[in-house]
């Protein structure tokens, strides 16, 4: 599993808690303001009249003459017991009745004058009565005794089902509302909030992103940031801190030990130039020139690092001269032919002299160390503001190209080179605001092509 797997958004993640949370404090406060409103009496079970029809007509019966009577079922005593003032009128099509209770002498009047009636609602006169009194509710059903009309002003108690149906109904308009409500709101503010609160730490992941190891001393920003983040962004910068003091400690050991390698390297290169000529002498000068080259790189790693040296105008061919005329007593001793050739009396780029003589030196000793000691040497400097330098060895395969110019990476494993020649030529080109790259040779040998910014028109 990635490590990307177990990120979430802090925003949705806290949204939907809060929504979690708000629905559980809603139910829990409707839940105990329902119980306590029951507990004080203030808020009673429902009653309604179809619950007395229903238990009436469940339990109607007929007698050996044929009359209605009543069978005490256990929820018409349990009806009786609780309901003090129950009272019912039941009569059938065939001139039967029977009643139970107090019927009041208005509803018992009206006797078979509603025989045609299937269902209705009797109430009082509002201004001429006493409107306390409960209106009556008459219906007309089918009990096992066939079909009969049921009427009562008995409000019983309501069935378990509608009760939670009321009850449910009840809370869905109370409740539902008032959730959605809070969770657009919280949907809506939590992003916000978290976005102003996160905004210091926008600022600094934005200056985490232009770290470089060559611009040292850069810190993250801990203004504007909760206190809960800066702790982090303070180890982040202890943790910069620390890093750019060992980086200061490894540049001088660098440096410190390229200074004391070019004296003994001078030295020994005078003696051997004393010699006779000889194949051995070409060897023993071959390697101290690559130590020599060594020690140099050394301290251009630490010259170029720090970038202190102004941009002027540079004129590539003439750079191109001077390592042509540096190099060729080296090459032609290894047994090349070095050339040079241009498209332009004068082809000038913008940039740092001694840092380009030294990345197109990188590129003519790494020829000279790899071309097979055959053939020529080829240096071309097009009239764009490109160097190519071009061998007739071997070449370079195409998988390793990308990886050449990695620090220390060296194509064959046996190759006495440092391996930090085209890593140095890649990093100047860079600098430069150009780039490297390598290409087949005419007659199979490698090209390294150096491409930097053409210098603009003089004024």
């Amino acid at each position: 599993m990635s490590e990307a797997a177990d990120n979430y958004c802090l925003r949705s993640y806290l949204s939907w808690r809060l929504v979690a949370l708000q629905a559980v404090l809603l139910v829990t406060l409707i839940v105990l303001l329902i119980g306590a409103l029951c507990a004080s009496g203030v808020l009673v079970v429902p009653r309604d009249e179809d619950h007395v029809i229903a238990i009436v007509q469940r339990s109607l019966a007929r007698d050996v003459q044929g009359g209605l009577v009543l069978r005490p079922t256990a929820e018409l005593n349990e009806l009786r017991a609780n309901t003090p003032d129950l009272w019912f009128v039941v009569r059938d099509p065939q001139g039967h009745s029977l009643s139970e209770g107090p019927v009041p002498g208005e509803f018992a009047r009206l006797g078979d004058a509603l025989s045609e009636i299937s269902q209705a609602r009797l109430g009082w006169q509002m201004f001429e009565d006493d409107p306390r009194k409960a209106p009556a509710r008459m219906k007309r059903v089918h009990a096992d005794v066939g079909l009969v009309q049921i009427m009562t002003a008995t409000q019983g108690p309501m069935s378990r089902a509608r009760t939670v149906l009321a009850t449910s109904v009840a809370f869905l308009a109370i409740a539902l509302p008032g959730l959605l409500l809070m969770a657009a709101a919280t949907f809506v503010a939590t992003p916000m909030v978290v976005k102003r609160a996160f905004a210091g730490l926008d600022t600094a992941a934005e200056e985490a992103r232009r770290i470089d190891f060559r611009r040292r001393g850069s810190r993250l920003s801990a203004d504007h940031l909760p206190l809960e983040v800066a702790p982090l962004v303070a180890a982040i910068n202890d943790a910069l801190k620390r890093l750019d003091h060992g980086y200061a400690r490894h540049q001088r050991f660098v440096a410190d030990a390229a200074h004391e390698l070019r004296t003994p390297i001078a030295i020994l290169n005078t003696r051997l130039e004393a010699l006779p000529a000889s194949p051995e002498k070409t060897r023993l000068l071959e390697d101290t020139a690559r130590l020599a080259t060594l020690a140099e790189q050394l301290l251009d790693i630490q010259r170029f690092d720090q970038c202190r040296n102004p941009r002027v105008r540079v004129d590539l061919v003439a750079v191109a001269r001077n390592v042509a005329a540096d190099l060729a007593p080296l090459a032609i001793a290894a047994g090349y032919e070095l050339s040079l050739d241009t498209a332009a009396e004068q082809v000038e780029t913008m940039g740092d002299r001694a840092a380009l003589e030294r990345a197109l030196t990188n590129l003519v000793q790494n020829a000279i160390q790899h071309g097979g000691r055959r053939g020529t040497i080829t240096i071309h400097v097009g009239s764009t503001a490109t160097i190519d330098v071009t061998d007739e060895g071997d070449g370079i395969p195409q998988d390793e190209r990308a990886r050449i110019f990695d620090p220390f990476y060296r194509l064959a494993p046996l190759d006495r080179g440092a391996g930090l020649g085209l890593n140095m030529v890649r990093e100047i080109a860079r600098l430069h605001g150009g780039h490297v790259s390598v290409l087949d040779g005419p007659k199979g040998g490698a090209c390294f092509r150096l491409t930097l910014p053409t210098a603009p028109f003089a004024e």
